[in-house]
């Protein structure tokens, strides 16, 4: 489904909550806040209470492509060896964050010829768990001892890769360099950590 409106953000919005998705999810989906989302699920169709300042960003006719994909993950590995080199830094493992920055991530480490470990964040985690937090796939490489690229797709609050980040700097990792799709904050750092992004957008008004 290609977001041309608002009203297709609603729909889809309210059939991705139909379907079980918490609203962190949503947003992981959607790529807008959760502040967003709220405000989709509640208030936009009777517009009672203005929206929240976001961009709706839909990427799917880059991520339903793997040939395109795997384009856009060797132009952003070259970002990221860019400013490796301009910070003199090094990197041996790719940290994905799910769910839509895995398959980014994985091509990353392909084109970089590192290691790659995907991160689940706290607002994938089942709403209904009281205490809800992020951790590693076991399924994919330890970070332990490890100097690492965060892969994902949209910042847009930024909060999804400040958790990542400290819970790599918790399992002795080390966070050189955050790297995305689109920057909707238009940001230089998250957490103290360098973010380089193919497209970084910033609101005028």
């Amino acid at each position: 489904m290609i977001m041309k409106n608002i009203e297709d953000l609603i729909k889809k919005a309210t059939e991705l909550k139909s379907e079980g998705l918490s609203e962190g999810q949503i947003s992981e989906e959607l790529n807008v806040s959760r502040e967003t989302v709220t405000w989709l699920l509640t208030h936009a169709e009777r517009a009672t209470v203005p929206g929240p300042k976001d961009i709706s960003v839909d990427w799917s006719m880059i991520g339903r492509s793997a040939y395109r994909l795997s384009h856009i993950a060797q132009a952003l590995s070259e970002m990221i060896f860019d400013l490796l080199d301009e910070k003199e830094l090094d990197i041996d493992m790719v940290v994905g964050v799910a769910l839509s920055g895995v398959p980014l991530a994985s091509m990353v480490a392909n084109h970089m010829g590192v290691g790659l470990a995907v991160y689940m964040p706290t607002k994938q985690m089942a709403s209904q768990d009281v205490k809800p937090h992020g951790n590693l796939s076991t399924n994919f490489a330890d970070v332990n001892g490890r100097e690492c690229v965060i892969v994902d797709d949209v910042i847009t609050s930024g909060r999804t890769l400040e958790e990542a980040v400290a819970y790599l700097d918790d399992h002795g990792a080390k966070t050189n360099v955050i790297a995305v799709l689109i920057d909707k904050r238009g940001v230089d750092s998250i957490a103290g950590v360098p973010v380089c992004s193919l497209l970084k957008v910033i609101r005028v008004n």
